[in-house]
């Protein structure tokens, strides 16, 4: 593990689990956590589905005195980091805090802290707005409440690049360990499923309007007419690989490359520039396309976008020439918390050497010409997974993961 960054410890909460293990046993029996929103009642907007995290109490996860201060999005980023440092076993006072950092994803901040807040300023006075609106909203607030909670005084920083943004902070704290920090906390985790959020995501225009959660989100199939909202995502603690090995920390893999682009703005007539995010990923890694076991596929459930990204995958590693998978269709997008949490279910399949299904998808969509893994697991063999990653705007992030070494 010399020079590599490794990943140490892993928090999940998802739709269809809370914890790694729990989150990862749902997804190979193809259990989705899709239905009718229930945090409020839909009946009146035009998209009512979304992957809701049930079973999840703040207050059995978050202390007290934090749980009137935060969002929903950040009681989730409070208790997965909690669960991260555990799993890496790593002795908090075996570091200074200018030796830990965090660099977290954020696509909407707290968006229901917010709402109502406001509502209590209009429907009130502003007397009965909480102090803590200041910030318990802000983009930035899960790095800034991670970082006093566990005295992280390292690198600390906040991206905000929708969907891939899971993958930009997990480089980002590469970085920063290949600089010498030696632990980040990092990852993603996004909860805005209340009527403001949903609004807001509806506006956009590519919310499947469908009630029936097992033909709502389909990416890369004929149907598809666009994608199904979630919540929830994964805090990941990195290490150096050296540090890591001195301590007896074996890790759950590496993040062996990263590459990032930008698509041109549409109707310049100039091609998207996904391929090359996934090319320079696997240049980072050293790695060629045949080297990569599995992919996991952004799958925006919009047509035009799903065949952009199978003929990226297709240019790159053939027509169906690497199993690809879209775990997501259980979960629903979590925005910055997708990634993240595809990151994991990588690690998790190379660790048991089987490639998790995308569900309620036949099969791909004429002119996709990618293997796509649906219907039951499917065993696979190899070291290393792409994870595809692209956000509204234009952003592009593959990142390559690797196993940790067998010795």
């Amino acid at each position: 593990m010399t020079n590599a960054t490794v990943v140490t410890g892993i928090g999940v909460l998802a739709p269809n689990g809370i914890g790694a293990e729990e989150f990862w046993e749902a997804t190979l029996r193809g259990e989705s956590g899709i239905g009718r929103i229930t945090r409020f009642d839909p009946s009146s907007y035009p998209s009512r589905l979304a992957g809701e995290v049930t079973g999840f109490s703040p207050r059995d996860h978050v202390p007290s005195r934090l749980v009137p201060q935060t969002d929903r999005t950040t009681q989730f980023a409070l208790a997965g980091s909690d669960w991260a440092l555990a799993d890496s076993g790593l002795d908090a006072e075996s570091l200074t805090a200018d030796e830990r950092g965090v660099v977290t994803a954020s696509a909407s901040g707290g968006f229901e802290f917010g709402q109502r807040e406001l509502g209590h300023l209009w429907g009130k006075d502003p007397k009965h707005v909480s102090a803590y609106m200041s910030f318990a909203w802000f983009y930035a607030v899960n790095t800034g409440q991670l970082s006093i909670r566990h005295d992280l005084r390292g690198p600390t920083g906040v991206v905000v690049t929708d969907q891939a943004g899971g993958l930009d902070a997990v480089a980002q704290a590469r970085r920063r360990i290949r600089k010498g920090t030696p632990l980040m906390l990092t990852g993603g985790m996004d909860a805005s499923l209340c009527p403001y959020g949903l609004a807001a995501q509806i506006s956009a225009g590519i919310l499947s309007g469908s009630d029936d959660p097992g033909r709502a989100y389909l990416p890369f199939d004929a149907a598809a007419d666009g994608h199904v909202p979630g919540e929830g995502g994964a805090i990941l603690t990195l290490e150096g690989g050296d540090r890591a090995r001195e301590r007896g920390a074996r890790g759950h893999g590496q993040i062996s490359g990263y590459a990032a682009t930008f698509d041109p703005r549409p109707g310049s007539g100039r091609p998207g520039n996904l391929e090359r995010a996934i090319r320079g990923a696997l240049a980072d890694a050293e790695l060629g396309p045949r080297d990569i076991a599995l992919v996991l596929a952004d799958g925006a459930g919009e047509p035009e976008q799903d065949l952009a990204e199978a003929r990226a995958l297709a240019a790159v590693f053939g027509p169906g020439g690497v199993p690809v998978t879209v775990p997501k269709t259980m979960t629903g997008r979590l925005y910055a918390g997708a990634a993240p949490l595809d990151l994991v279910t990588a690690l998790f399949a190379l660790r048991d050497g089987v490639v998790p299904p995308t569900v309620h998808v036949d099969g791909p969509a004429p002119g996709c010409d990618i293997d796509l893994v649906t219907g039951s697991p499917r065993p696979v063999e190899g070291d290393a997974a792409l994870i595809v990653a692209r956000g509204r705007g234009g952003f592009n992030s593959a990142m390559v993961v690797r196993r940790p070494p067998s010795d």
